[in-house]
């Protein structure tokens, strides 16, 4: 239900209307620190006038009340604070959602807080929050109560030039303090509450302890992340993490300069504290350090802050995908790892069956031998020795996913078996058994919005169809614009803001964010493992 409608149309938006008050909210320029309230232009009051019924009759369900004196008055019947009172309940009910029009320019943004202000739930419109005993596993509850025990969520990290790291906190109940102790259930330890800051924009202000329902920052934690939840030492209780999915762009990064080496390393670390959807690893083959986000924008951005926070010049690689590797068919494969060159020897013989798992269950391994044929202390090597493979890739050199292998045969040797011995025989039936499974690549799918113009319409289809892209949905847009919804793989989208802007003059936009991983054409995936193996 629209609560603002915006005033002019994409460049030339230049405030509201408001329709609960019935008024125009203007300013002319970007730089402007007041907006203007006036009269609905003459052109938008029927359309203003229309939206507002709406939004009247909607409200009035709140209440049976209301809905009387509606029946009895029609839409002039309803005072602004009855409105105002209606929409509230019903927003806090889940019964729709309000949408407000115009852009992000400046002084504008007052009335979009002005209706999160009004309408959107307090912690103690909020029922209690659910969390775990992190050693029982029972179910605990805890109310929006100063009275309660503290239970807060950490949930930012930002890096401040003078205070160090910045740790934005929301307490959901009881009151955390300057100096206290506290327990970060997520990983054990015990820490210490050094300071607190309240935030305003890059202004901070200190103050001695935080409420239920509040949001501060916490100076002087060491080994709290994000999604770590922060509790009363006497009454624990963790709450629901925040899950990230896994970075699928990565490229590599090296310093410029010997001088850039350093703190290019500390950059890095500093970076991946804040974000976690920004991972750093180094490849062994290669020795090169690999950074891996959720997009091309999102490692640009970063580099760009390594350049402009950290004053670290590096040199950039070209992105790469993170394939996967998995499995649609069954194999049973013996393993048999045997080498006598005098003195002791090495024997290991296991038989695994390998077969596809669910998809996103990962690796699952059975032991399903009956018996002795090999002995209980070997089998954790072979699941150790399947699982080292596994993670190096077996066709392509990707990591190998949502495969069941299941134990269940096998032999030893009283004098040459060792755990090492059993662990290679493991690998090696792992190197057979995917090659025997109808192995298949495995690539990221993106999960594309594009808005444009009608007019650009066809160019954009077809290029997403150009980029083996599938056409999910059209949609009509307020102003003529058109929204398209798509499916492509991520390995054909590197470029594609650029070349997006190119086709509509600039006025198309799009999103984009990861779906699924999807099998890879057999003739594309045999190009990526020809191009692998060449390396």
């Amino acid at each position: 239900m629209p609560v603002h409608l915006p005033i002019g149309f994409e460049k030339d938006i230049n405030g509201l209307v408001d329709l609960v008050e019935m008024k125009a909210y203007t300013y002319g320029d970007y730089t402007d620190k007041e907006l203007v309230e006036g009269e609905i232009p003459a052109d938008m009051l029927e359309k203003a006038t229309n939206a507002r019924a709406l939004l009247v009759e909607a409200a009035v369900e709140a209440e049976d009340a209301l809905l009387d004196k509606f029946f009895e008055g029609g839409v002039d019947a309803i005072s602004k604070e009855e409105l105002k009172r209606g929409l509230r309940q019903r927003v806090l009910a889940g019964d729709f959602f309000l949408v407000s029009g115009g852009d992000g320019r400046g002084v504008v943004v007052e009335k979009l807080l002005d209706i999160m202000t009004d309408y959107l739930p307090s912690p103690l419109d909020v029922d209690a929050i659910w969390g775990k005993n992190p050693k029982t596993g029972d179910e605990i509850s805890r109310k929006p109560d100063d009275s309660e025990p503290m239970t807060a969520l950490a949930f930012k990290i930002a890096t401040d030039p003078f205070v160090g790291k910045l740790i934005f906190v929301r307490v959901y109940s009881g009151v955390l303090t300057a100096g206290s102790y506290v327990v970060n259930t997520t990983t054990g330890e015990k820490e210490r509450i050094g300071r607190i800051v309240r935030m305003h924009a890059d202004k901070r202000e200190e103050i001695d302890k935080v409420t239920a329902g509040d949001i501060a920052a916490v100076v002087g934690l060491k080994n709290t992340y994000t999604g770590n939840t922060l509790a009363d030492p006497a009454h624990l209780i963790a709450l629901e993490s925040i899950t990230f999915p896994d970075p699928p762009v990565s490229i590599a990064v090296e310093p410029k300069t010997k001088a850039d080496q350093e703190k290019m390393g500390i950059a890095l670390q500093r970076l991946a504290e804040e974000d976690p959807t920004f991972r750093i690893h180094t490849d062994e083959e290669t020795g090169q350090t690999i950074m891996s986000g959720m997009g091309e924008l999102h490692l640009d951005i970063l580099i760009d802050r390594m350049k402009r926070e950290f004053n670290v010049e590096a040199n950039i690689g070209e992105p790469q995908v993170a394939f996967r590797e998995s499995i649609k068919g069954t194999s049973e494969v013996q393993g048999k790892h045997a080498k006598q060159s005098g003195g002791r020897g090495q024997y290991g013989d296991v038989w695994v069956k390998f077969e596809p798992n669910e998809p996103g269950k990962g690796f699952e391994f059975l032991d399903v031998i009956k018996g002795g044929v090999v002995p209980q202390e070997y089998r954790k090597p072979v699941e150790a020795g399947i699982r080292e493979t596994l993670e190096g890739g077996v066709i392509a050199g990707y990591p190998v996913v949502d495969v069941k292998a299941t134990l269940y045969d096998g032999s030893y040797h009283d004098v040459d078996s060792s755990e090492l011995a059993f662990k290679l025989a493991g690998a090696l039936a792992t190197r057979e058994g995917i090659r025997a499974a109808k192995p298949i690549l495995l690539e990221p799918v993106m999960k594309v919005e594009a808005t444009t113009p009608e007019e650009f319409m066809g160019d954009v289809i077809g290029d997403l169809n150009a980029r083996r892209g599938r056409i999910d949905s059209m949609e009509d847009l307020l102003g003529g614009a058109k929204l398209i919804r798509a499916f492509v793989p991520l390995s054909s989208m590197f470029g594609y803001t650029g070349d997006l802007r190119s086709m509509s003059q600039g006025r198309a936009a799009s999103t984009m964010e990861l779906a699924q991983y999807e099998e890879v054409p057999p003739n594309v995936a045999q190009e990526i493992i020809e191009k692998r193996s060449s390396k």
